[in-house]
């Protein structure tokens, strides 16, 4: 009776048995090597069982090994067929179908992959996470690329990572002071509060919603320590000028890159110029784990104090289920522990966990090869919106890029000039009533917000123009799902939306 791990020859040629069924079997091609079978797990076949009985089989079976492969790809073909019966796009209808303002663009092989890392059962920090690592390290040209759950932990991750003894004097110390912007997410300032730093907020320029370079320097006092900022919407802040200023007074450089991911600014891409650089891959953002970020750095020091903050402030550096990789393990002497305690159980920092999933490596992998295409689908969509709004230049101010660079944009945003004349409220709701989502340029000012009463900050200016984007700026999406008849849809009815909020 043939069964499953069977190997049988049938019609001149050998067959795999993978899965035996009441009339039929499901068949793998396989050839004799010179060491046994070798299975083709890309030819599968359903052969009759009528018309195999009689055939011969042979002695030897499919080991455990080859056996696991054939099982998961036949997981993998069903997985996309679930795909391909339930998560394909439905097709656009203007006024019907809701535009987000971003989404998660993703295909089979995101599926297959999350079915192959569910699998394996492993559940935590795993051979995913540390090719995901390996291949972002490679795609952005750093040394080290730590996985992290979130972009808000890897902003945290990165700040924290900064107050490290491991520095020596240039460690970050409480009271120090950070300089920042107010307008921008809220997780690109928390970590600075959070470690008990003082964040120091500079104005933005609205042409390109970044920080006011000119402002900078003279922001700088003698606490000043750090520059922790981001680039707002994909677009680049201005690095080389910041980079001087901060060579020039010894600061440290955090660029908050998630979302900017595939930025470039002179040809070298965003994230890469600071001591750190962080990303997000929540839904919204450029790739897409579920939840997770990245932490990025070229600093072997900086690295190691990263790792330790998310994996519990431990000292060791072994990965989950590995030992003894300092060939030492029993041979420290640290703080005021015994010689030979347990370096695995040895702490230098006051940590957390902070650690990714294999699962949401494994999709993060596949959205990794798709990274190039998608910046030039964000890039496109930009410039097509961009060029059907053009006319409306003299009522909204239009985005555009940082000189030398080359955003992929996160989004598209757009400030109203005349907040007496037009109200940017009436034109969001006039968009959101025609399903076409909108945002704020997140937070506004962060200051006016009740999280900031009794935080302890400074001001190096008046944030004038950081309390005009709170009053009068919104964002439309640029993602790669949008297509062109989608971005005519949304530049119709910006332009109606913008006529519809005039104040009378």
């Amino acid at each position: 009776m043939i069964q499953s791990k069977d190997i049988i020859l049938f019609d001149d040629t050998y067959y795999a048995i993978a899965e035996v069924h009441s009339k039929t079997c499901v068949a793998f091609n396989c050839t004799r090597g010179e060491h046994g079978f070798i299975v083709d797990s890309s030819l599968k076949y359903e052969l009759p069982l009528e018309d195999i009985y009689d055939t011969t089989m042979e002695e030897v079976k499919l080991d455990d090994q080859q056996f696991e492969i054939l099982k998961r790809k036949l997981i993998f073909d069903r997985v996309e067929e679930f795909y391909n019966l339930f998560h394909q796009k439905k097709e656009f209808v203007a006024g019907e179908s809701s535009l987000s303002y971003a989404g998660k663009i993703y295909d089979q092989k995101e599926m297959v992959a999350l079915a192959d890392a569910s699998l394996d059962f492993w559940l935590t920090y795993g051979r995913f996470s540390k090719q995901f690592e390996k291949e972002f390290a490679k795609f952005l040209g750093v040394r080290y690329a730590l996985l992290t759950n979130s972009g808000s932990s890897a902003n945290l991750l990165a700040v924290s990572a900064l107050t490290s003894p491991k520095l020596g004097e240039r460690r970050l110390k409480p009271g120090d002071e950070v300089i920042t912007v107010a307008a921008g997410f809220p997780t690109t300032v928390a970590p600075i509060v959070q470690n008990r730093l003082v964040p120091v907020f500079v104005d933005v320029d609205l042409s390109t919603y970044n920080i006011s370079v000119a402002q900078v320097e003279q922001a700088i006092s003698k606490k000043t320590r750090a520059i922790m900022i981001a680039h707002t919407m994909g677009n680049p802040f201005d690095l080389n000028p910041i980079m001087e200023i901060a060579q020039k007074h010894n600061l440290w450089v955090i660029e908050d890159n998630c979302d900017a991911l595939g930025s470039r600014y002179e040809g070298k891409l965003t994230g890469t110029f600071g001591h750190i650089g962080t990303s997000s891959f929540y839904p919204p953002h450029h790739i897409t784990m579920g939840e997770g970020g990245a932490v990025y750095t070229n600093d072997p020091i900086i690295k190691l104090a990263i790792e330790s903050f998310r994996d519990w402030g431990r000292d060791c550096w072994c990965a989950s289920g590995c030992d003894d990789t300092c060939k030492k393990r029993f041979g420290w002497q640290l703080g005021q522990l015994p010689y030979g305690y347990d370096h695995k159980y040895t702490y230098s920092h006051l940590g957390y966990n902070l650690k990714v999933t294999d699962m949401q490596a494994a999709i993060g992998l596949e959205q990794l090869k798709k990274l190039p295409n998608f910046v030039d689908k964000r890039i496109n969509n930009f410039n097509l919106l961009r060029g059907k709004l053009e006319h409306l230049s003299d009522i909204l101010i239009l985005p555009h890029a940082t000189a030398n660079s080359s955003p992929s944009w996160f989004g598209f945003i757009l400030t109203v000039k005349d907040g007496n004349k037009y109200s940017r409220n009436k034109i969001t709701q006039y968009l959101e009533s025609h399903k076409i989502q909108t945002r704020m340029l997140f937070a506004g000012n962060l200051i006016k917000h009740p999280a900031f009463d009794g935080v302890e900050y400074r001001l190096a200016s008046d944030l004038a123009n950081t309390d005009k984007i709170m009053n009068d700026t919104f964002l439309v999406g640029v993602y790669p799902g949008l297509t062109e008849e989608m971005i005519d849809y949304m530049s119709e009815k910006i332009s109606q939306a913008v006529e519809e909020s005039k104040n009378n």
